[in-house]
């Protein structure tokens, strides 16, 4: 059986550049939606140019226009979407976009396997999520519910941490990079959290598509030496650059607090990180029937450890 076709939407992100880079390394004819939304954004244009040299195809294909984008899905076996925004308001709007995605992919009738934009917690656990950062994982529920009841087959794919958002700045909140005199510590430091090189991300999506074993399950993310915590984090930076940080701890009180002075997207990510690093919803439950875990499925992929990782940043 030959290589999947590939289209990924969204190809000129954050992890979506990733996907495509990966599907290109990993042998599959790979295509990218080239939206004309885009208009003058002069990154996403030389990021698509930049895919083009490198193996990409480009496909044109909008929102707006909804035989373009059957016509796009048409040309592939496997879907990923990649989509996300730069805020919230865009971010729920480009998730649910999605909606339209699943319509042509029912439409054109072609596609095997559908990946929505998921790639971060798992949203089906985050019923309980604190306001106004819940209404990203109630969008991606609706988008899995159109998924599901249009019998499309898909994976979700839970990746946990981007390394870029949460190891190199030690998980400190308004800075990529790490902090240089002082470290601020959520609650006892202790909950176990999963940290994800995004590249590894994508190699490990790539690896699920044509899978048998992924269908129409979820896949976890948890490579077994990049589960560790907070402190554990800071540690390991404090080992490489031979440096102590001040530590100060946070009640997760005092964090929550925190919310009533920040605009709507620093609540999110005020709310995000008190459900990873005081809840534990990374690591807090066991992966069941019907799920998968990453490194356990690809044990071949010799994937980033944190520590490696860090050195970038000596």
């Amino acid at each position: 059986m030959g290589k999947s076709k590939v289209l990924v939407v969204g190809g000129t992100g954050y992890i979506g550049k990733r996907m495509v880079r990966a599907s290109l390394a990993q042998g599959h004819i790979t295509y990218v939606l080239q939206r004309p939304e885009i208009g003058l954004a002069m990154d996403k244009v030389e990021m698509l140019l930049s895919l083009k040299k490198e193996g990409a195809r480009l496909i044109e294909g909008s929102f707006s226009d909804y035989g373009s984008l059957v016509e796009a899905v048409k040309q592939a076996d496997v879907v990923i979407s990649a989509m996300s925004g730069d805020h919230i308001h865009s971010h729920s709007h480009n998730l649910l976009l999605q909606l339209k995605l699943v319509e042509a992919i029912k439409e054109a009738g072609n596609v095997k396997r559908f990946l929505p934009s998921e790639f971060g917690m798992d949203p089906l656990r985050m019923g309980n999520a604190i306001e106004p950062g819940r209404v990203i994982f109630d969008d991606k529920m609706t988008v899995r519910k159109a998924i599901e009841e249009a019998k499309i087959a898909f994976t979700y794919i839970s990746a946990n941490c981007f390394a870029g958002y949460f190891a190199r700045n030690l998980s400190q909140i308004g800075t990529l990079v790490p902090p240089k005199q002082k470290v601020f510590i959520y609650g006892d430091g202790n909950t176990k959290v999963i940290f994800m090189d995004e590249d590894d991300v994508a190699t490990y999506t790539i690896k699920a598509i044509d899978d048998p074993r992924t269908l129409n399950k979820t896949v976890y993310l948890r490579p077994p030496e990049n589960i560790f915590s907070h402190r554990q984090l800071v540690e390991m930076w404090e080992k490489l650059s031979r440096k102590k940080l001040e530590k100060i701890h946070i009640s997760g009180e005092d964090f929550l607090a925190s919310m009533k002075d920040m605009d709507e997207i620093g609540q999110v990510i005020v709310g995000h990180c008190y459900h990873i690093f005081y809840e534990g919803c990374l690591t807090n439950f066991e992966i069941d029937e019907g799920q998968e875990e990453a490194s356990k499925l690809y044990p071949e992929v010799n994937y980033t450890r944190m520590d490696d990782y860090l050195k970038q940043f000596l």
